[in-house]
């Protein structure tokens, strides 16, 4: 297991460049919200994709596409991310991405200005491979195939992680959790970022809570002796 606890995880720098790509606008807050505040306060250059947003009727309220955006604005001005975009909206790519694999390799490789040939990202946070949603597993494939070394011109990412999201607490999982942020400091950015998202969030009990992404935040904090953390999957680490 690694603890991440210094200035700037990973042993980035000013001017390193991290690219998120989150499934849908949230996702980058639910998953890894303390993690990118700290990149940007420690000058590293944060961009996030969202892949896809639809307007439809959700268990609990209602995804709009319009509201979301504007979510995903305030989300990510509190997290200082620098460059965002939104990939698919409101089609059959956004609907089910998984029936559209090949598409969504070429959007996280190249189709808006914050793709991986665009940024040029040191460093790639990415949903882990058993998500709950499949979605987001297929998003964690296209992302994969993206990155794969020896790509003609194509950058390579030196860190590929992997990150979770409220739900995926319902699905068995046996990949290892051995990268661990320590964000404690920037907790308070996060729950901002995450409270811009009143759409999605849910009462209390549920794990689209502000209290229980506390509590398992600070669960993962027990295991560095730090107040919050958050965790990832290695897929890869090159220094």
């Amino acid at each position: 297991m690694t603890a991440l606890t210094g200035r700037a995880p990973l042993g980035l720098t000013p001017g390193a460049v991290a690219l998120m790509v989150a499934t849908h606008p949230d996702d980058e807050t639910l998953g890894a919200g303390g993690t990118l505040h700290r990149l940007a306060d420690a000058g590293v250059t944060v961009h996030v994709l969202a892949v896809a947003c639809c307007t439809h009727p959700m268990w609990g309220g209602h995804s709009d596409v319009d509201v979301r955006f504007e979510e995903f604005q305030e989300a990510c001005d509190a997290l200082g991310v620098s460059g965002r975009a939104i990939g698919w909206v409101d089609d059959d790519r956004a609907r089910s991405p998984w029936s559209h694999q090949a598409e969504l390799v070429s959007l996280i490789e190249s189709g808006t200005a914050v793709s991986l040939t665009r940024v040029r990202p040191d460093v790639l946070l990415m949903p882990a491979r058993n998500g709950f949603h499949q979605d987001h597993r297929a998003v964690h494939a296209a992302c994969l195939a993206t990155v794969r070394p020896g790509g003609f011109r194509k950058p390579t990412p030196r860190f590929v992680l992997g990150y979770a999201g409220p739900e995926d607490s319902w699905t068995p999982t046996l990949e290892q959790w051995s990268v661990l942020v320590d964000t404690t400091a920037h907790w308070p950015a996060k729950e901002k970022a995450l409270a811009a998202y009143s759409s999605q969030l849910r009462e209390d009990g549920h794990p689209r809570s502000i209290a229980a992404i506390r509590k398992l935040d600070a669960a993962h904090g027990v295991s560095v002796g730090a107040q919050f953390a958050e965790r990832f999957v290695p897929y890869r680490i090159a220094d």
